[in-house]
């Protein structure tokens, strides 16, 4: 049975989701039709916000139908995560007081914080909070809430209204998403409200993403480029497009 272009379309991104990213060849195979076809596909998917193309082939974009777990998160681009993370944990400066979000990559920064002064750490991720507890010298708070499946972490008004009465000295920040145009984005109001309260909690603000978050777009915006002190990703995020984000006013740091 020939299968429709919106068909082939909605068996793609499916697909995609299921495994995390798709390949071109392997797709025209499944599907039986030509490489050209499933590149016209994909290109249409882009477009649509769906998924992001790659050499041979595409990944999908988070968005507010659908979100990757943690566990699927501590499974991809590890490398390239734990350099960002030790490049943003080096950011610490004199911070005592710093707030760590939720996601792989900020969990990741709160191992590699240093151990040896004290450091009080406010936290909406359960994994944070469990892989901190027993440092010596850091108070871990974590803030009450909602627990969201997939991510482990606290949400809704319980989250926010802890953070609320926080000065911080520093925010590590993740999103799904960073953009030029609409800034930093996450598919889920809840998770994008406590973000944004972070921000505004804290003096400094660290940003720290793998490249493949850069030009993606969610649904839920809660932060502008100019908020940000420092941007933290990798080298494999080009120098001409690192650029084009410190001309916003963070310094972007590829490690």
């Amino acid at each position: 049975m020939t299968r429709t272009a919106e068909e082939r379309q909605r068996e793609i991104v499916r697909v995609a989701r299921a495994a995390g990213s798709v390949d071109v060849a392997a797709l025209a195979a499944e599907l039986g039709v030509a490489k050209e076809t499933v590149r016209r596909d994909l290109r249409a998917l882009e477009d649509h916000g769906l998924v992001r193309r790659t050499h041979g082939g595409a990944y999908p974009v988070e968005s507010a139908g659908f979100e990757t777990t943690l566990a699927f998160r501590a499974t991809s681009h590890v490398p390239e995560k734990r350099r960002i993370a030790t490049a943003a944990a080096e950011l610490l400066g004199d911070a005592e007081t710093v707030f760590v979000d939720e996601g792989y990559t900020p969990q990741l920064i709160a191992e590699a914080l240093p151990r040896d002064r004290p450091l009080t750490v406010v936290t909406a991720s359960l994994p944070v909070a469990g892989a901190l507890a027993e440092a010596e010298n850091t108070t871990v708070l974590l803030l009450g809430g909602r627990v969201r499946s997939g991510t482990l972490a606290t949400v809704d008004h319980w989250t926010t209204r802890m953070l609320a009465g926080f000065v911080l000295d520093l925010a590590y920040i993740g999103a799904n998403g960073i953009s030029r145009e609409h800034g930093l984005t996450t598919p889920d109001p809840a998770v994008s409200e406590v973000k944004a309260q972070a921000i505004r909690a804290a003096r400094r603000t660290v940003f720290a993403g793998v490249h493949t978050k850069f030009g993606a777009v969610s649904f839920c915006r809660f932060a502008d480029i100019g908020t940000l002190e420092t941007i933290v990703t990798s080298t494999l995020l080009p120098s001409a497009e690192a650029h084009r984000y410190s001309l916003m006013g963070p310094q972007v740091v590829r490690a």
